[in-house]
């Protein structure tokens, strides 16, 4: 186990003393109190998932919620239910309000992974919650702020998706 003091004195979680390991645990103490958007990047399986817990455990936000959603595996319109919520009525089934995931990740971070499968319409609402941190659960009208750190993750070359209009 690396012995890099990340938060309060605290040991990191991931396994590993290569240069490479402790370059990237230098990379986490750097960015958990910074306060960005941090986007992961790397091959399925590498551990990108580990890496957002660790961010959000070295940082003085992690007393809130961790919470995960895996974009890849929702349609457009779950996703959207999902990471926003939805008021009574917004779509057939929809009987009773819910809370989505920002709100649940409020204080705390959300971790979004395989974020390059979200449609074009999504990133739209997605660059509003990173720029404003504010968002309307789907079928409302009513804005809400939101208090929450974002980790992004995928393995897709996001610049070729760029170039290639996706």
């Amino acid at each position: 186990m690396c012995s890099s003091d990340l938060a309060a004195g605290a040991e990191s979680t991931l396994l590993g003393d290569s240069a490479a390991m402790r370059a990237v645990l230098d990379v986490v103490r750097r960015v958990a109190d910074a306060g960005v958007t941090v986007l992961v990047t790397g091959e399925s399986g590498t551990g990108k998932s580990l890496l957002a817990r660790e961010i959000h455990r070295s940082s003085r936000r992690h007393q809130g919620r961790f919470v995960e959603v895996a974009c890849g595996c929702l349609s457009e319109t779950l996703l959207e239910s999902e990471l926003f919520g939805h008021v009574a009525g917004a779509y057939t089934g929809a009987a009773g309000a819910r809370e989505g995931r920002f709100a649940q990740a409020d204080g705390g971070t959300i971790f979004l992974d395989e974020i390059a499968t979200a449609p074009p319409a999504l990133q739209v609402k997605l660059l509003r919650v990173l720029q404003d941190k504010a968002f309307e659960p789907v079928g409302g009208g009513e804005t809400r702020s939101v208090d929450a750190r974002v980790v992004l993750a995928t393995h897709e070359d996001l610049g070729t998706l760029v170039e290639s209009g996706r």
